[in-house]
């Protein structure tokens, strides 16, 4: 990873020394005239066929490493934001000399073919991208992309900040002028990033904080922080008079306060002044809390057209190192609020740091939409690597002018191929969190409303590793992540699988250490009992590749066995021929894992003899008449398949079973399949079924069976596959009320079977959910609520354990509590022994090879709460049967009548059968549901919970100020009135004399 990380800041290095060098030599010309090509304008063509100005032919091809965009790999496309004219003279000028980044970007590309979009946004606005690719509109003809406000810039621009935001809502704010501050205090939030702090005040006669439960204090600028003080602004309203004076004096305390306590950035600060006057220049108070030292930037933002009292604004920030601002309308609001970070990028610049910033987890929403993404699930999370150019030129040092940013981005997935998924065991993943202790990736992360939607989730960068690591009550495992150790940590966990609705218990070791170079930390978890050994076989190579080929193999999609994205000249090879070439010494040069790739080869000799299993049995028409059995399948620890359909493709009930389609089903980046994983955890020598629980929900219904292999009875021994069949949920149905229909008396006669109308059947998994019952539409439905009074005395004699699990990304939109009732025990109905004698053996055909031994395990489950746009906090139950009751029998007691049931496990398997007798009407018995609950903060704890500050390493890089600043660039400072000059001379004075 760091390899790799170092890479990316490399190449990001170089265009900024070839753009400072660009720029050095360039001299600015007001008149110049220069075609360059328009990311909007490119390849379009005016009515009579003749190509648009700025536009022209661009030839772009598809590439499959920019997500399948045409694209162009020679030259960079330059966007202008839709409210800026393209040949401004600025501009104009910018796009000429960056010109010189093209050949870098293509030099960067060819040393590294890893890298993906490589970018310069300018101070001046313009966006220049590479590679080359086509930018369209929305359907209102705009593109909302402005450089300038994305994370990655503000943080390589300026060092981190503490901001206290006053907002004048004395009575002359009425109206338009009260529109205009909240817009502008939105847009100002929308430049703070993670590493920021701040607070908002509204001043009149009276100090009001916008959030009361904050006085005095500041907080981190998250995501949720920021969403949760925009709801506020809209409470704000305009009466009285405003004292400035006081609401100053109030930002100085908390500033100096805060820095104090050492919680905030200890770097830049600034107060933004948001107003339509001021009466007075306020000095008295400046010279109290902020000279001579000047460290806190005034920014004040005069709002209106009217200009009585902006001198005494402009007096402020030139008296305090700050910029001036006039905002007449709402469309002026942005690109006004944008002069402050190049103020507060001067120290910096003037130092001539070029600090290295890497950004938490995101996905640019305005650029996929302009680059119209069409990738199902949306663009992939991806971090950027970004940096500050300067402008180098003498005459123009002690201005610190601020040039732009370079960047280039890094998908995550990229990130997570990096990850040796075999060495990590069948549990075992590995994350990466970021300074602040947020998760840049984790397995668990779900940045999605839902999956296979587009939509992320307000915060979805902003997910804590405490949110999701939530049994380390302590924050131990975080904190020490975040505070970059090398160590090693341990706990019991519960990990939800099969869409959150079933649970596995386990302990898992935890290893943990930073990534240098950068501000993140990376941790394994690896899970006792797996991962600790592995199996290691010798074949020959030959033998090895032959069988690899076969057309039913098929190796993870996102493991690395060989680096074929390293050299361009690889790229076109699947990781099979890539192996081939490797293994037969024609190239040599490829980097690849030969440990993981012995290990494939053997798996692909040892499991050959499947094949002519599977075919013997698909040809041996008596097995398999009509069908019922669809698909037969096999996995490996190293990542390798084998399939076998006994169905043509297209005939197939769940055609998204082990396609990419089916997330869980298949080995990705981060975890192995969900049947793998479930029969790893089972008792040796048994099968899981299921019915997954996407296909229950769309008529698709089939039924999964899988089991692991193990080779020695030795519990040490590694699981080294796993196998499996899909069949027909109804053929599953028919061959188990055929099975219990079997008489096993010695008389040939049964006291009672299913067919009675006074008992209810049920096949239910080791989960709670249901497989088999005579009311199909209860198929998939867990337990307790079909049949809540068994299901609760069930819990209360032990045969089933409830686990509570928490979700802390849930969405809430209604609140659903669950509850469970248990009747007394009294005598049970004679117990009936169902001995399931042909499903047993069914089962067992496909247990394949009798000298290797099996085991597996399944457990709890997730709620069908409805999904809602505010993200809550939820707590819900997920059920696990106890291995050790082979059958219970039961009296419940509904008021008046008593009701019965029995439960047996059926032998080799996770399934109980369930039989009720259904004489009783036992509704008024509540049912036990899995429905998620809210957890409800009172205002006293919410108000705890915004005041809290988690542990957080702050950034090593500061720049708050620098003696050589030229403070007089301060905003409209021409237009200074003598008066104004007059004032501010003898402060410049004092200054120069310290």
């Amino acid at each position: 990873m760091e390899e790799m990380f170092r890479k990316k800041a490399e190449a990001t290095r170089r265009l900024v020394e070839a753009a400072e060098e660009a720029h050095h030599q360039h001299e600015e010309n007001p008149d110049l005239q220069y075609e360059y090509f328009n990311a909007v304008l490119i390849n379009e063509v005016d009515e009579e066929g003749n190509n648009v100005e700025l536009g022209g032919e661009f030839i772009l091809e598809p590439n499959d490493h920019f997500n399948n965009l045409s694209v162009n790999l020679s030259l960079s496309v330059v966007q202008v934001p839709t409210n800026m004219y393209n040949k401004d003279p600025d501009i104009v000028n910018g796009v000429y000399w960056s010109e010189a980044l093209n050949k870098v970007f293509v030099d960067n590309f060819e040393r590294d073919p890893t890298l993906i979009w490589q970018y310069f946004g300018s101070a001046k606005g313009f966006f220049r991208q590479y590679p080359g690719v086509k930018w369209h509109p929305d359907e209102h003809g705009v593109i909302g992309f402005d450089c300038r406000n994305r994370k990655w810039y503000i943080q390589a621009a300026t060092s981190p900040k503490d901001v206290v935001i006053l907002v004048d809502v004395s009575g002359s704010m009425k109206g338009l002028r009260l529109t205009i501050a909240r817009q502008t205090v939105s847009s100002i939030l929308d430049t703070l990033g993670d590493d920021d702090f701040f607070n908002i005040i509204a001043y009149n006669q009276e100090i009001h904080y916008v959030e009361p439960c904050l006085n005095g204090t500041l907080v981190r600028a998250d995501r949720a922080n920021k969403d949760h003080f925009r709801e506020h602004l809209d409470k704000l309203f305009a009466k009285g008079i405003g004292l400035l004076g006081e609401a100053l004096t109030e930002a100085f305390t908390i500033l100096n306060d805060f820095n104090q306590t050492g919680n905030g950035s200890v770097c830049s600060q600034a107060i933004m002044l948001v107003t339509d006057g001021a009466t007075e220049m306020y000095d008295h108070v400046f010279e109290k809390y902020n000279w001579p030292e000047r460290k806190v930037r005034i920014f004040p933002y005069l709002i209106g057209r009217e200009s009585a009292f902006a001198d005494n604004l402009k007096w402020m920030a030139c008296a305090n190192k700050g910029y001036f601002s006039q905002i007449s309308t709402l469309a002026d609001v942005q690109e006004n609020v944008m002069r402050y970070l190049h103020v507060m990028s001067r120290p910096k610049v003037i130092d001539h740091e070029h600090d290295t910033v890497w950004t938490e987890a995101y996905v640019d929403s305005a650029l996929s939409q302009a680059h119209k993404l069409n990738d199902k699930a949306g663009p992939s999370l991806t971090t950027t690597v970004a940096m500050p150019v300067f402008s180098t030129k003498n005459e123009t040092k002690n201005q610190g002018i601020l040039l732009g940013v370079v960047g280039t981005d890094i998908p995550l997935q990229e990130l997570m191929k990096l990850i040796p998924k075999h060495m990590l065991g069948i549990h075992g993943y590995a994350f990466a969190v970021t300074n602040n202790g947020y998760i840049l990736t984790h397995p668990d992360l779900r940045p999605l409303y839902q999956e296979g939607q587009k939509r992320r989730k307000p915060n979805y960068s902003s997910v804590d590793l405490s949110e999701v690591e939530w049994e380390d009550k302590d924050d131990i495992l975080r904190n020490a992540m975040v505070n970059r150790r090398t160590g090693t940590f341990s706990m019991e966990v519960k990990k939800t699988v099969d869409k959150g609705r079933r649970v596995l218990k386990m302990h898992n070791d935890y290893y943990y250490t930073d990534i240098k170079g950068t501000p993140f930390s990376v941790g394994v978890a690896l899970s006792r009992g797996h991962g600790k050994y592995f199996f290691r076989g010798n074949v020959s190579v030959e033998a090895g590749l032959r069988d690899l080929e076969q057309p039913d193999v098929a190796l993870a999609d996102e493991w690395t066995y060989c680096n074929t994205e390293e050299q361009h000249e690889h790229r076109h090879l699947t990781q099979i021929q890539a192996i081939k070439l490797f293994m037969t010494g024609r190239r040599s040069h490829l980097k690849c894992d030969r440990e993981l790739i012995k290990e494939v080869l053997f798996d692909a000799v040892v499991t050959a003899p499947l094949e002519a299993y599977w075919t013997g049995l698909a040809l041996n028409k008596s097995e398999n008449s009509d069908k019922g059995v669809e698909i037969a399948f096999l996995g490996t620890r190293t990542g390798l398949s084998r399939t076998n359909l006994f169905v043509p493709a297209d005939q197939l009930s769940n055609q998204d079973f082990l396609t990419a389609e089916d997330k869980e089903g298949v080995f990705n980046a981060d975890h192995f399949p969900l049947w793998y994983k479930r029969a790893a955890e089972q008792v040796p020598g048994t099968f899981v079924y299921s019915i997954p629980f996407s296909t229950a929900l769309e008529n698709k219904s089939v039924v999964l069976a899988s089991t692991a292999i193990q080779l020695l009875d030795d519990r040490k021994s590694p699981i080294v596959a796993s196998v499996g069949i899909q069949m027909k949920l109804e053929f599953f149905q028919r061959k188990f009320w055929t099975a219990c229909r079997q008489c096993t008396a010695l008389d040939g006669k049964c006291s009672i079977s299913c067919d009675n109308k006074d008992v209810n059947c049920y096949l239910i998994d080791n989960n709670g959910f249901i497989l088999v019952t005579e009311e199909h539409s209860q198929t998939g439905l867990f337990f307790g609520e079909v049949e809540g009074a068994v299901m609760s005395k069930l819990l209360q004699m032990g045969s089933f354990k409830r686990i509570t699990l928490y979700d802390y990304q849930a969405l809430c939109r209604e609140y659903a509590g669950s509850s469970d009732s248990a009747g007394t025990l009294s005598h049970p109905f004679s117990v009936v022994k169902w001995l399931l004698t042909e499903l047993v053996i069914f089962l067992l055909e496909f247990n394949l090879y009798s000298w290797w031994n099996v085991e597996m395990t399944a457990k709890a489950q997730r709620p069908r709460g409805k999904t809602m746009m505010v993200p809550c906090d939820t707590e819900y139950p997920a059920f696990v049967s106890e291995r050790t009751i082979k059958e219970t029998t039961g009296n419940i007691d509904c008021g008046g009548c008593f009701r019965s049931f029995v439960i047996q496990q059926i032998p080799s398997s996770n399934l109980f059968m369930v039989v009720v007798d259904n004489k009783c009407d036992c509704s008024s018995i509540p049912p036990v549901t899995m429905d998620p609950i809210e957890i409800m903060y009172n205002e006293s704890l919410k108000c705890d919970r915004l005041k809290f500050q988690k542990d957080r390493k702050k950034p090593e890089s500061c720049h708050p100020f620098h003696p050589e600043e030229n403070a007089m660039e301060c905003g409209s400072a021409s237009g200074l009135s003598s008066r104004l000059t007059a004032a501010l001379l003898p402060l410049v004075t004092l200054t120069v004399s310290r």
